[in-house]
């Protein structure tokens, strides 16, 4: 039996065996971060002599696609919960493609500079180290809940899209909000461009 949404919002993928999908999503999920955190611990892997030159001005424009991806998930529920269901797939495929370009974006970043130390001391620090920690811990899952949030929508699973996404939503947001604050509170420390 199919329900309202589903006659008027068909599926965007046509009905089939999507274990393929699945498959791709999930080695994503688990691949992407795993790929961050190389960068982390193996600094000089991917780096282009001189190439970090060029990109001091990266962390302000991935505090930009934070903010704009924070907006676009809020502009998201907000339509949803007016059952406005097509502006909702384009708010939330907005989200997807800023958070997409932030991925890229950051991956170039560290993949070429070296990682700026927090200068600040007393209680702003331990603030700023639980805020940074909260916020990598929730992105590298972040990732997952996003690509199978959105598979679940893809593929007209609308039941199992809405169950994960009561997830989704409010970690992707926490994850794009303290980015943009983790950000205003490193910025005085990054060498100057």
């Amino acid at each position: 039996m199919t329900t309202a949404t589903e006659q008027l919002h068909p599926p965007v993928l046509e009905p089939g065996d999507y274990t393929k999908y699945k498959i791709i999503l999930g080695t994503l999920g688990v691949v992407v971060p795993l790929l961050v955190a190389v960068l982390f611990y193996y600094k000089n892997i991917f780096r282009i002599q001189g190439a970090d030159a060029y990109l001091h001005a990266l962390p302000a424009v991935n505090a930009g696609l934070n903010s704009l991806t924070a907006v676009a998930l809020l502009v998201g529920f907000y339509f949803i919960r007016q059952k406005n269901v097509l502006a909702h797939r384009a708010a939330m495929g907005t989200a997807f493609a800023l958070g997409g370009l932030f991925l890229i974006s950051y991956v170039a970043y560290h993949s070429q500079v070296a990682s700026t130390h927090f200068g600040g001391t007393g209680l702003v620090r331990g603030i700023y180290f639980l805020l940074l920690l909260s916020h990598i811990s929730l992105a590298a899952v972040t990732v997952a809940l996003v690509l199978f949030t959105l598979y679940f929508a893809l593929t007209g699973q609308y039941t199992k899209h809405k169950r994960i996404a009561r997830w989704t939503f409010p970690i992707w947001l926490y994850v794009s909000i303290t980015g943009v604050i983790v950000y205003f509170m490193i910025a005085p420390y990054y060498p100057a461009g």
